[in-house]
């Protein structure tokens, strides 16, 4: 896959009228070819696209669903991840482009067509959990206990600790 791959993630939206557009996505592995770092090599899926454009404004509804293949943190073994989600992008129509806020951006009002191709990465990377545990081991990990300052349905008291006293005169 190549960077020509990426085209096939392009909207004309010079010429659309204004109302609701609908399109389907197929992404795979050339998806990945980004972001040179990228947690996710390989993963497939679809994404729908519902696109509402307005005289001052465009509205991007994404509907991702698919799959993607990550490496256990514990075992490095490769396994397959679900991703399924619902994002909403708005786009104003201004000067110039700029991010304004996650889901506000404005681009140039003179834009011919729109690539959404980062955002449809942007969103499916942010699904990956931080904690990429393969699923066969998700078992063991629930009965894992975390070390917390309080034991679960205690309070926490703000006397000082004796036994932390000798550290704190190190301060």
């Amino acid at each position: 896959m190549s960077w020509s791959t990426l085209k096939a993630f392009n909207i004309d939206i010079y010429k659309l009228s204004n109302k609701k557009h609908d399109y389907q996505f197929d992404w795979d592995d050339g998806l990945f070819i980004i972001a040179e770092n990228s947690l996710v090599q390989k993963g497939k899926g679809k994404c729908d696209l519902v696109l509402d454009k307005s005289e001052t404004m465009i509205t991007l509804d994404f509907s991702i669903d698919g799959v993607v293949e990550l490496t256990c943190d514990r075992s490095l073994e490769q396994f397959d991840h679900p991703i399924v989600l619902e994002k909403h992008l708005i786009l104003k129509l201004g000067d110039e482009n700029i991010e304004l806020d996650e889901d506000l951006m404005m681009i140039h009002r003179d834009t011919q067509q729109i690539n959404i191709a980062e955002y449809l990465y942007e969103y499916i990377s942010l699904a990956i959990p931080m904690k990429r545990l393969h699923p066969d081991l998700k078992e063991e990990d629930e009965g894992v206990v975390y070390y917390t300052e309080t034991a679960p349905g205690e309070e926490q008291t703000n006397e000082d600790d004796p036994r932390w006293a000798a550290l704190k005169k190190l301060k």
